[in-house]
């Protein structure tokens, strides 16, 4: 069963296509690696997705549910890790889980239950009652990753979920997530410029540039395609190795300043 299906999903920003009729699904239970340079149309794509940008055409299905009419339902399916810190840091990470939960309409009692189980799995329930300022980079992520699961979303989509953090906490963090995968049966949809990390949890990969989808596959099947030895080499051989310094929409933005 697909979980996330996506077909012929387009976004053009008034003359620029960020995103070109692009076609995916993602399976229920799995982990699916989004990657692509920067400028690609990869957060674009993201957005529309989580209901943060209308698509100009084409259809998504996210639980079933259409992200664009049915906004509240979709929203319900899903948690969501941003590539931006999005935490109050100025209440404790118990606070935090508590807002989260009354903004979902989750009942005190689950989470209450929620925001213990959850806190517990992410090594944080020492600390819940400490203000998330004090917070070190790889604490703050596993409070988001604990947080965006509090609702029991179907769908967990991460935005670079682990850029800036070391190789230690990296490590950790990806630990939790395929730990929750297994427990939970969440799907996880995820971004990353690691090709390390996509390439030892990722069931399936998909790579875009300049707003197509180049290929799919598990990461074997894009080595094989590309006749290279590790993942990083076969997307550098579709991508090209020109550095890429802008989102579409900075680009969008540059062209109709």
């Amino acid at each position: 069963m697909n979980i996330i299906e996506v077909k012929n999903l387009t976004k053009d920003f008034k003359g620029f296509l960020a995103v070109k009729n692009i076609s995916f699904n993602v399976e229920q239970g799995k982990i699916f690696a989004f990657l692509g340079p920067n400028g690609a149309g990869k957060t674009t794509t993201i957005k529309m997705l989580t209901t943060l940008l209308n698509p100009t055409s084409g259809e998504i299905r996210i639980n079933g549910f259409d992200p664009v009419k049915q906004q509240d339902q979709t929203r319900h399916s899903f948690g969501i890790v941003f590539q931006d810190p999005s935490l109050d840091e100025d209440l404790t990470a118990k606070e935090n889980m508590e807002i989260h939960g009354m903004l979902y309409g989750v009942s005190n009692k689950l989470i209450k239950e929620r925001t213990e189980e959850l806190l517990k799995m992410v090594e944080l329930w020492d600390k819940k009652d400490e203000q998330v300022k004090h917070y070190s980079g790889g604490m703050k992520r596993r409070l988001e990753i604990a947080r965006g699961l509090l609702h029991h979303p179907k769908v967990l989509f991460l935005d670079e979920p682990t850029l800036g953090l070391d190789p230690q906490t990296r490590n950790l963090m990806w630990n939790y997530i395929k730990d929750l995968n297994k427990k939970e049966r969440i799907t996880v949809f995820f971004s990353t410029h690691y090709m390390q990390e996509a390439e030892r949890v990722a069931d399936r990969i998909a790579i875009i540039d300049h707003g197509e989808i180049v290929i799919q596959g598990t990461a074997k099947e894009l080595e094989e395609k590309t006749n290279t030895n590790s993942l990083e080499d076969a997307f550098l051989a579709l991508t090209g190795k020109k550095i890429r310094e802008e989102s579409a929409e900075k680009v969008f933005s540059r062209m109709h300043r």
